[in-house]
């Protein structure tokens, strides 16, 4: 009854697959379970090598997708970070779509299509040397690059040029699928996109070691090639039984209503804190998946580094814990869990205004 080898079927396993094929729209329905977003990562682009037979990838800046030397080799976020060795050859970097600091702004006209066409040329100029894109891989709103929220049509753009080019397009919903957004229950909704392949890691298990991978019949058909696939413990009963309580506590106690009515209401507020502090450039994000942009001139956008990172550690000790990220370490991440509250945002929010009252906290 307790197995932990997936050579071996269990109703757990059937059951939760099920479950959570429910919950993506078709052709997505089937699964593999392993034990880490970083397991799943490096399964998803075995999974798109394979059925596209080619091994280049596009990803997009300041990215990390995981911790393997596969992942960290698709990670500018580390690859061009400190101990990094830089960009492999079959690895392509797109501009990431930041409407705040990027080099496309907000009010622009096509937004989404701009940034898109970064990728298009990536393509060209792959073909041109002869080769060809297996998968683009992004988390559908970026958090280590700084809570990125995509501008409208931009995936559903960079899928179609991918698409075109016989490239498969990876969705990373680790950190903010499970109806973390509130509006939608995954990041790709709201871009109006289905992905080919799904990669879901930590908040499946709500800290037990769980991860999935989910994608079409026709690419588990090409992967059924004769190089037999398992994991030890991933899919085991206990980790099925921990991710089918995760879905029952999401359904019954309405987690991602409550992340919609929370989110919307601290987001507003946050805005209102922005409107009287020049330190805060931006705020944006969705649900419980918020970013605060600190700048030093609102005018230029420069990053606050070290004022963001003074804000933390104040939060901290306010018995607050929050992070920085972005390139710059400069946008204050705020992801708490899904059962976040109405009077937690408050104490939040109340403990935030006293920090930037600070001298310290003020722009230098």
């Amino acid at each position: 009854m307790l197995n932990s080898n997936t050579r071996y079927l269990h109703d757990n396993i059937n059951r939760y697959a099920q479950r959570l094929t429910e919950l993506l729209p078709a052709p997505l329905r089937v699964c593999y379970f392993v034990n880490s977003g970083s397991e799943a990562n490096e399964l998803a682009l075995r999974l798109a090598r394979t059925f596209a037979g080619r091994e280049d990838v596009v990803v997009l800046e300041h990215a990390y997708h995981g911790y393997t030397s596969t992942l960290i080799d698709i990670s500018p976020y580390k690859f061009n970070g400190p101990g990094g060795t830089g960009r492999k050859p079959w690895v392509h970097v797109a501009p990431i779509a930041d409407g705040y600091r990027g080099i496309y702004r907000r009010g622009e006209a096509d937004l989404g299509k701009k940034y898109a066409f970064d990728v298009a040329e990536i393509l060209e100029n792959v073909k041109k040397e002869g080769r060809g894109v297996a998968a683009f891989i992004a988390e559908t709103l970026p958090s280590v690059g700084g809570q990125i929220v995509f501008p409208p049509d931009y995936l559903r753009e960079v899928y179609g040029h991918i698409r075109n080019a016989g490239g498969l397009c990876i969705a990373d919903e680790v950190q903010v699928g499970f109806g973390r957004l509130g509006s939608h229950f995954w990041g790709f909704e709201t871009q109006g996109v289905v992905p080919d392949i799904v990669v879901l890691g930590k908040p499946i298990g709500n800290a037990f070691p769980l991860a999935a991978v989910i994608t079409t019949p026709e690419i588990a058909a090409a992967f059924a090639n004769g190089m037999e696939f398992f994991s030890t413990f991933g899919g085991n009963p206990v980790s099925c039984a921990a991710g089918l309580a995760v879905l029952d506590v999401l359904r019954d106690e309405h987690l991602q209503e409550n992340a919609y009515r929370v989110g919307s209401a601290w987001l507003a507020d946050l805005a209102k804190l922005q409107a009287k502090f020049p330190l805060v450039g931006d705020v944006r994000g969705s649900g419980l998946f918020l970013g605060l942009d600190l700048v030093t001139d609102t005018a230029m956008r420069t990053p606050a580094t070290r004022e963001a990172e003074y804000v933390v550690n104040r939060l901290r000790e306010g018995g607050i814990l929050a992070g920085s990220d972005g390139p710059n370490h400069n946008v204050i991440k705020l992801r708490p869990p899904l059962l976040f509250s109405s009077e937690d945002a408050n104490l939040f929010n109340s403990t935030l205004l006293g920090i930037l009252q600070e001298e310290a906290a003020q722009p230098h």
